[in-house]
């Protein structure tokens, strides 16, 4: 499943919008070149889609190609990112 997933810098959100559904995952800028992955919400009409795992994948992607590091404050971004070595160097 291909979604559309949005940056929302204003809101510092990375968003999903799906059949009148909307999912996030929400950060803060620590400073330094580092953000903290702080809440990853996904509506159960969205569940069991792969959503919040785009989400994060998009947001460390994003972490990764605009040279920052990553706090990850939310226990699925931190499972993600223990599943997924490739974004071990991420880690804050």
């Amino acid at each position: 499943m291909s979604i559309n997933i949005e940056h929302n810098k204003q809101a510092r959100r990375f968003e999903v919008h799906i059949d009148g559904h909307s999912g996030y995952l929400e950060y803060k800028e620590q400073g330094d070149g580092v953000l903290d992955y702080a809440h990853t919400l996904v509506p159960k009409e969205l569940g069991g889609q792969g959503v919040g795992s785009q989400l994060v994948k998009n947001a460390l992607d994003y972490a990764r190609d605009n040279n920052y590091k990553v706090i990850p404050s939310c226990s699925f971004v931190d499972s993600y990112m223990n599943k997924h070595e490739e974004y071990q160097s991420l880690r804050a």
